[in-house]
């Protein structure tokens, strides 16, 4: 293993990964206390780093924060350009090789985990385009930017696969998502419509960890 790769914490950390066009800022978080520890690792994307999203944003850490209470270890990271992340945009073409990097680590320091993948906005198009090559064994999609980018090339999933869109999605249209998801020939795909709820969930975070957990839980390991 290369010296300068991280060890897997094991304890809530901030780390450097490798990534192909340089560090990428990572954040790992263990299950909450008192919630016994399940065999996955879920990696959660951010939203469009030219439009302030980062591995910060309030969507992305209560995904991440859902996963957690049900006793799965979180990784978010910062694509290329983004926060402390070396590199620049790069339209979704290299952020899916900075998701690769990522897995690989993931993969490499916990062997005997399951990879799950998770994504709001932007990060869940990355995650979508990369469902095939990456083979997770479940994905999540929270608002795929459907109409906004090029989905026409999204591997249709075949593993469990939760889509979580708002009826009041100002950037995103509700029923272009519902549209795609259903002309998507998934075959274990499960899409939840939120009404009142916006692109960034204001006032609806709560619905939408409960949605997740909901979906989530009989889908655990044994």
């Amino acid at each position: 293993m290369d010296p300068m790769t991280p060890l897997f914490p094991t304890a809530d950390a901030a780390l450097v990964l490798q990534g192909p066009a340089g560090g990428l800022q990572a954040q790992v978080e263990f299950p909450e206390p008192g919630v016994a520890a399940c065999p996955v690792v879920a990696v959660v994307c951010h939203p469009l780093p030219t439009g302030g999203g980062t591995m910060d944003n309030k969507v992305v850490t209560m995904v991440a924060r859902s996963l957690r209470e049900l006793g799965i270890t979180t990784v978010r990271f910062n694509f290329r350009g983004t926060g402390q992340s070396q590199g620049g945009f790069d339209h979704g073409d290299g952020e899916t090789a900075d998701l690769a990097a990522v897995v690989a680590w993931v993969h490499a320091q916990r062997p005997g985990d399951a990879l799950w993948l998770a994504g709001f906005s932007f990060g869940s198009y990355v995650s979508l385009r990369m469902n095939a090559a990456l083979a997770p064994t479940a994905l999540i999609s929270i608002a795929p930017p459907v109409g906004r980018w090029d989905f026409a090339h999204v591997p249709v999933p075949a593993m469990p696969w939760l889509v979580v869109q708002g009826d009041e999605d100002e950037l995103v249209d509700a029923n272009a998502v519902q549209a795609w998801v259903e002309a998507s020939g998934a075959p274990d795909a499960t899409l939840q419509r939120l009404p009142g709820t916006s692109h960034f969930f204001h006032g609806k975070l709560l619905e939408l960890r409960t949605r997740v957990q909901d979906w989530a839980r009989p889908r655990l390991p044994a």
